[in-house]
């Protein structure tokens, strides 16, 4: 068995965040472990309050993990502040963390901020110690300061992001209008199109968390990054597929859908 680490919030609708990284590395078949970096209350229609905790507690359970069990891969997601973002970074160090995927949540799914303005510095710098950074269009834009319409765009925003010390830089591109929802993957100096059909459904909650905690799995499992980066997004087109239209908005995608209707049980749809 694999051990995979998420760094990230809680979601108490359970769609995204540390909840969808577990479920993800569950039905990926890899064991997940937790350091929680803030508490969101939220559901399916908004976030309502945010707390951070302080960082002496996130770089704890970072070392109380370390300390005792193997980690193979390591997810970073929700980071709100710059002091939790340097802390984090330290302590990885400081372990010789391996396979690093860190994907820059800055905004939720319904709008709210989930990354202060005064952090994206420094969330910048985790880039030197990722192996992938994996931002969707409106946080490659945050990130380069440009505007990305085109796959030209894409192309210059990965090369942007690659300069601040990341070989691989994931592009995602549901945001992008049109039939496919395809990715640009910026691989060791080479571009790599991944495409894949646009599936109509508003229910994509933790989407980009499922991606992210998805590649780490696969990297730990022993994939080379764009085998991990490949299986994982065939694996959120079906999670996607598979949605959930749980409560009165966004609802979350079907992480264990497929294990599901392989148990013989109907999927929730």
């Amino acid at each position: 068995m694999k051990h995979v680490l998420s760094i990230a919030g809680s979601d108490s609708g359970g769609g995204a965040g540390i909840q969808a990284d577990i479920k993800t590395m569950s039905a990926l078949g890899v064991y997940a472990m937790t350091v929680i970096t803030a508490v969101t209350a939220q559901n399916t229609q908004a976030v309502y309050q945010v707390q951070e905790l302080d960082v002496p507690i996130v770089v704890a359970q970072i070392e109380a993990v370390y300390r005792d069990i193997p980690v193979d891969a390591v997810k970073i997601g929700m980071v709100s502040n710059a002091a939790i973002i340097h802390g984090i970074k330290a302590s990885l160090l400081s372990f010789h963390a391996k396979n690093i995927v860190v994907d820059p949540v800055m905004v939720s799914k319904t709008g709210y901020q989930l990354l202060r303005s005064d952090a994206i510095e420094a969330l910048k710098t985790l880039a030197m110690i990722a192996d992938i950074f994996t931002p969707n269009i409106p946080e490659a834009e945050l990130l380069c300061g440009t505007s990305i319409t085109t796959e030209a765009d894409m192309r210059q925003a990965a090369e942007t992001i690659a300069a601040l010390g990341v070989r691989n830089v994931l592009i995602k591109g549901g945001h992008r209008a049109g039939p496919d929802a395809g990715d640009l993957l910026f691989l060791d100096g080479r571009f790599v199109a991944l495409s894949a059909r646009r599936i109509e459904t508003k229910h994509t909650h933790g989407t980009g968390c499922t991606l992210s905690s998805a590649i780490a799995s696969r990297l730990a499992l022993g994939d080379s990054m764009e085998a991990a980066v490949r299986t994982a997004k065939a694996y959120l087109t079906q999670a996607i597929a598979d949605s959930y239209a749980l409560g009165k908005g966004t609802g979350p995608v079907g992480h264990f859908a497929a294990l599901y209707r392989k148990a013989g049980m109907e999927t929730v749809q």
